[in-house]
């Protein structure tokens, strides 16, 4: 399975904010659309992630005064990406070797989207269901 396939079993929809934005905004829209992360887009190009570990890391570092904190202060800059064309098997690995949770995955030089840990699970948990379905199809029609 490839990150190209787990994206269109996820769906389309990117959430993503400029760098200039407050976080408070950003932390708004995280919430009201029960994601984790949030693409930092800035002029169409990947600049950052906004992670929630990054949001608890600015609450706590300024001990909860964030009113005049923006987006590019505490996002992650530069982000690791994956291509659309790896397999879920390297991806796995490099969230897990890179201690990140949430992976951009570029087409080139476009965003194709964002995959998560619970993203690649899944995926993960409906492709051995579908194996697991063959298989018993299989031996069940198997010659006596």
């Amino acid at each position: 399975m490839l990150t190209s396939e787990i994206l269109r079993i996820k769906g389309t929809t990117l959430f993503t904010c400029p760098p200039h934005e407050a976080l408070s905004e950003a932390l708004a829209t995280m919430v009201e659309h029960d994601i984790g992360s949030l693409v930092v887009m800035n002029r169409g190009k990947l600049a950052g992630m906004l992670t929630f570990r990054e949001v608890l890391r600015a609450i706590h570092e300024r001990r909860g005064a964030v009113e005049s904190v923006k987006v590019s202060d505490v996002m992650v800059k530069d982000p690791k990406f994956v291509g659309a064309d790896m397999d879920v098997d390297a991806l796995r690995r490099t969230m897990i070797d890179t201690h990140v949770r949430y992976m951009p995955v570029m087409d080139g030089t476009m965003l194709a989207g964002v995959l998560s840990f619970h993203d690649v699970a899944r995926a993960m948990l409906e492709e051995q269901s579908f194996e697991n379905k063959m298989l018993k199809a299989y031996i069940k029609d198997w010659p006596q």
